[in-house]
């Protein structure tokens, strides 16, 4: 097994990833956009700014990680080649430390936010409550989608670096 080509695999991937980030930032300050320059009731109005927020931070974590990721592709290379050993294991490391992250961030502290969210939207009327709420539903459920792809690729990452790690000891 080449785990090189597998790390390079995992983090070309990601870049392929990583822009949905961008595109949902995007879409979400052209709805921004949409409600400042069209929009009439005072519901319209309220979702200027949380959707110019929520765009803003996921351009920010889209290209926060492109760029990351798009550095690492030639560092792993270098490491690998200085020695596979201590590559890997830093690897595996990261890698374990990233499981752990999603689990208690994107699976755990997302869902409870998103449920607060929902709750939220039940007691309050103002419109400017309403379109937070709302916004960080769909900004949430934007980074569900994309980290429970990556979270998928992380795990089988994380396992091919197991199986290099037990072949490497051999």
């Amino acid at each position: 097994m080449d785990i090189l080509k597998a790390a390079t695999d995992w983090a070309k991937a990601e870049l392929f990833s990583t822009p949905f980030f961008i595109l949902f930032g995007i879409a979400f300050l052209i709805a921004s956009l949409g409600f400042w320059q069209l929009g009439k009731t005072d519901m319209a109005r309220a979702y200027i700014i949380p959707t110019l927020v929520a765009g803003t931070l996921l351009l920010v974590i889209g290209l926060g990680l492109f760029f990351t990721n798009k550095s690492r592709i030639s560092q792993f290379e270098k490491a690998y080649q200085t020695d596979a050993s201590a590559f890997i294991a830093s690897e595996l490391e990261r890698a374990e430390a990233t499981l752990k992250e999603y689990n208690t961030v994107v699976f755990t502290a997302i869902p409870i936010i998103i449920i607060v969210c929902a709750l939220v939207l039940l007691f309050v009327s103002t419109p400017v409550w309403r379109a937070s709420m709302i916004t960080t539903i769909a900004m949430l459920a934007v980074i569900l989608l994309v980290d429970g792809t990556a979270h998928a690729r992380m795990n089988a990452y994380n396992k091919q670096l197991l199986l290099a790690q037990r072949d490497l000891k051999k």
